[in-house]
């Protein structure tokens, strides 16, 4: 069996205020409020100072709201469009079949807030009070927050710098009213290795709350395992243990006939090769089912819709063994 790779010696990221331009060199930086990315921003005078530099002030709160939430898992993928959304909110109908267990969906692709239209809770609001936002809930024992609840339109573009979408991932971590107790935070991110991870993984970690692991989704394609070949050494440069690879789209099975076909061809030998070159685990292969985003669109739970599917089978083996993983950790 592969081992759960745990890098020993995470990179440190730079603190960025949620209000600070482009390309801003960071608090910690010497060149905190001097280098010319610095011209016009309200933070210049504090941080020319050295007033800035220190811990992120969030840190504390982070630790604080997060002392509740037994497992954080995050669902990665390198490449957009292999089905990393719909992955992550499968995996929050299954832990949730459980009644005894309560999930939470955190989505922090900003840009493409796909979790509220797969959950059905795309017209659903979010509130806030004085114990911070509240979460939607989709069950009894799952809910969710996404920027997707947040806007006027869900035509509504989101155009954000970096510097604005740290600040609502902060936001999230540190200001969400999750359940008391909750045994699952499912963190689905952005494509590619960006600002939305660098906070999310930098603001865990050095609150002490820490990160169980990520699940990387692919398919089977070079051009998309490329790109999953960035996000391992991104969670290995910056401490996140890799749980393993989904290969989802392995192929497409007829519903009728049960016939399988190749869509993608694995030119280079899909994710089974990459996760021996790259000494990970294979979490399983998730074959194509068109009335996965049938169920996907109207915010239904293809694990229950379609039972007997070979999609939904693989489903649940693949998230049988993620449970296994994170038990084994605790």
């Amino acid at each position: 069996m592969i081992a759960v790779h745990k890098p020993s010696s995470p990179t440190p990221t730079k603190l960025v205020p949620s209000n600070a331009n482009d390309h801003c060199p960071g608090t910690e930086s010497n060149d905190a409020g001097k280098a010319e990315a610095c011209a016009g921003c309200p933070n210049q005078d504090v941080c020319a100072s050295g007033a800035a530099k220190g811990p992120d002030p969030a840190l504390p709160y982070v630790g604080e709201r997060m002392k509740g939430v037994k497992r954080k898992i995050l669902i990665m993928s390198g490449k957009g469009g292999v089905g990393k959304s719909t992955f992550t909110s499968l995996l929050g109908w299954a832990f949730s079949a459980d009644d005894e267990v309560e999930t939470g969906i955190m989505d922090i692709d900003i840009c493409g807030p796909s979790i509220p239209t797969m959950l059905g809770i795309a017209s659903e609001p979010v509130h806030q009070s004085g114990a911070g936002w509240s979460p939607v809930s989709v069950t009894d024992n799952l809910c969710a927050i996404s920027v997707g609840c947040m806007l006027a339109s869900p035509s509504d573009a989101v155009m954000w710098r970096g510097p604005r979408k740290n600040g609502l991932v902060a936001q999230f971590l540190k200001d969400v009213d999750w359940p008391e107790r909750l045994d699952y935070l499912l963190i689905d991110t952005p494509p590619g290795t960006s600002d939305e991870h660098l906070s999310v993984t930098s603001l865990l970690r050095d609150s002490g709350a820490g990160i169980d692991g990520a699940v990387l989704v692919t398919t089977p394609q070079e051009v998309a395992l490329q790109d999953v070949r960035r996000e391992i050494d991104f969670c290995r440069k910056v401490g996140v243990p890799i749980l393993g690879l989904v290969e989802n789209m392995a192929g497409f099975v007829c519903p009728s006939c049960k016939n399988q076909s190749e869509i993608f061809k694995p030119t280079t030998g899909g994710a089974e090769r990459l996760a021996k070159e790259m000494n990970v685990e294979l979490l399983g292969r998730v074959p194509l089912d068109p009335r996965i985003g049938k169920c996907a669109d109207y915010g239904e739970n293809f694990l229950e819709e379609w039972p007997e599917s070979p999609a939904s089978q693989a489903f649940v083996q693949i998230i049988d063994r993620i449970k296994q993983l994170v038990e084994e950790q605790q």
